[in-house]
Order: structure tokens, then C-alpha cells, then sequence
């Protein structure tokens, strides 16, 4: 293995570790100058725009039947509309970002225990108890939370709603996915949950935007950091053998953003919290082990 292979493949998973739990802090303080709506609009027309000139560059095969089309639209549609939508709302209604992280950290545990049933495969008992640890875990970091500031129900639903986005959209690629250019996958996906959102930002949003220097560094670096450059990460590390690693990464999402919003935002995590935080992530990495 060359050196350079040996550097590239140790720092990506930090690089994008970093890169991903800041996701979380720093689009709550996008949300702090635009509407949920009207920041997302903003996000994924500029990602459409960057997707399309490498698209115009490097020429990638476009989906061969009407059927791949649908299916990379649908995929857009719940992981870009439903799931960054709703997350976006969450954060709003006042979810801290820790907290966030933590509810999307149960997916895999979802797709571990729906994925069998589609393939009248048995369950073990493992992903089941993983299901429990990690639902345990979530609420002992709400209740813990809970003390600090009054928790939103409306926000805690948007965001369960987040949640089976993310997972509906993991199994949706897992079943019809065929191995797509990321440049075409991703330009239609975005284009989708662009065309989904902009009616949703018409009928909620009053589109006002204080454009300040804080607001367009927090909308580069959600264009930018996460959209291009992590998602672009973790799929080179799934192409180079890395998805043993890339899992793990995962485990260390929730922790990460809650200490990332404690320092950016000021929210609080109780001691009692942390625990939480460890018992969820003892449960996911159960049923990705199950």
C-alpha cells in the first residue's frame, strides 16, 4: 500500500466525522437567519448547481429506463425532502443538536430489523436488544435533557418523522439502488428534493433571509462541507474496503454534535445524558453486529 493511500484512508474517517457532526450545530445557526423551508431551498439549489457543472464536466451515464429516474426521485424525496425537512423543523421547534444526532443515530438499527423481514429472513435476538438499548438510550438523554429545557413535542415528532425518512430512504436504495453515478445520483436526488421543497417553503415560510456573514459561512458549509465533500467522502471510503470503518464512524456522530453544540450553541448536556448516549450507541453497534 503507498503512503499516500495509507494517510488518505487514515484521515478521511476523521475529516468526516468532523465534518458530519458539525452538520447538526451549524445548521442550527443557519436557522437562526432563514426560515427551515427557505434554507433548504438555498442549499439544494446551490448543491443542484455544483452537481450540474460536474455533471457538464465529467460526463457521467444518466439512469438507462424511466424506472431508474423514479427511483433516484423517491430516494431524493425521502432523504432529502422528508428527512432534512423534517430535521430542519426539528431544529427549530428547539431539539438540541446532540439530541438530533442521537434519534438518526437509530437507523441502521431500523434498517437491521425491517431489511430481513422484506427477505422473510429470521431476526436475531441481538438486533432486537440492540432496538431496546437504543431506544433506552434516547430517552434517558430526553428525560435528561428534559431538565434543562421544556422539550418540544412537535419537535421530537418532526423528527421521528426525520428518522423513518432517512430509514424508508436507506431501504428504498437498498432494494432498487443500481449502483449509479454519485454526480447523476446525487444531481437528481437534490433536483427532486428541490422541486419537493420549494412548495413547502411557499406555503410555510415568508422567505426572509438576514443576510449576514454568519448565515453565508453556516450555507457554504452546508452546501460545501456536508453536501459535497463529506457525502463525497463516504463514498470513497465504501468504495476503498472502509465500511467496517465508516459504521463505527457513526457510533461517534451523537457524541461529537452534542459536544460541538455545547461549544457553538450553548446547549447543555446533562452528565446523566452522556450515559444515555453510550447505552444508544452500545445498541446500534449491537444490531449492526446482529
Amino acid at each position: 500500500m503507498s503512503i499516500a493511500r495509507l494517510q488518505w484512508i487514515t484521515f478521511a474517517p476523521v475529516i468526516f466525522l468532523i465534518l458530519w457532526s458539525a452538520g447538526y450545530p451549524i445548521a442550527k445557526v443557519a436557522l437562526a437567519y432563514a426560515e427551515p423551508m427557505t434554507l433548504l431551498t438555498l442549499r439544494f439549489g446551490s448543491v443542484v448547481v455544483i452537481m450540474a457543472v460536474l455533471f457538464a464536466i465529467i460526463r457521467p451515464p444518466l439512469p438507462e429506463t424511466r424506472a431508474d429516474w423514479m427511483h433516484l426521485a423517491v430516494v431524493g424525496f425521502l432523504i432529502q425532502s422528508v428527512y432534512f425537512g423534517l430535521s430542519y423543523l426539528a431544529f427549530r421547534a428547539g431539539i438540541a443538536a446532540g439530541t438530533a444526532a442521537l434519534i438518526m443515530s437509530l437507523q441502521p438499527i431500523l434498517v437491521a430489523l425491517i431489511a430481513p423481514g422484506w427477505m422473510g429472513e429470521a431476526i436475531g435476538w441481538r438486533r432486537w436488544l440492540g432496538l431496546m438499548l437504543g431506544l433506552a438510550g434516547t430517552a434517558i438523554v430526553i428525560a435528561a435533557r428534559s431538565g434543562v429545557e421544556t422539550p418540544s413535542l412537535f419537535g421530537f415528532g418532526c423528527a421521528a418523522v426525520a428518522l423513518c425518512g432517512i430509514t424508508a430512504g436507506s431501504l428504498y436504495e437498498k432494494r432498487f439502488g443500481h449502483g449509479h453515478h454519485p454526480v447523476t445520483a446525487n444531481l437528481i436526488g437534490y433536483a427532486a428534493g428541490l422541486v419537493l421543497i420549494i412548495p413547502a417553503m411557499l406555503l410555510l415560510d415568508t422567505m426572509q433571509v438576514d443576510w449576514t456573514w454568519e448565515f453565508a459561512g453556516a450555507l457554504a458549509y452546508l452546501v460545501i462541507g456536508n453536501s459535497v465533500i463529506a457525502f463525497g467522502l463516504l463514498l470513497a471510503m465504501i468504495r476503498a474496503g472502509e465500511v467496517a470503518r465508516v459504521s463505527a464512524l457513526f457510533f461517534l456522530v451523537p457524541p461529537l454534535a452534542a459536544l460541538l453544540g455545547w461549544l457553538m450553541l450553548g446547549e447543555i448536556m446533562p452528565p446523566v445524558a452522556w450515559i444515555g448516549m453510550a447505552v444508544a450507541a452500545l445498541g446500534v453497534l449491537l444490531a449492526r453486529r446482529g
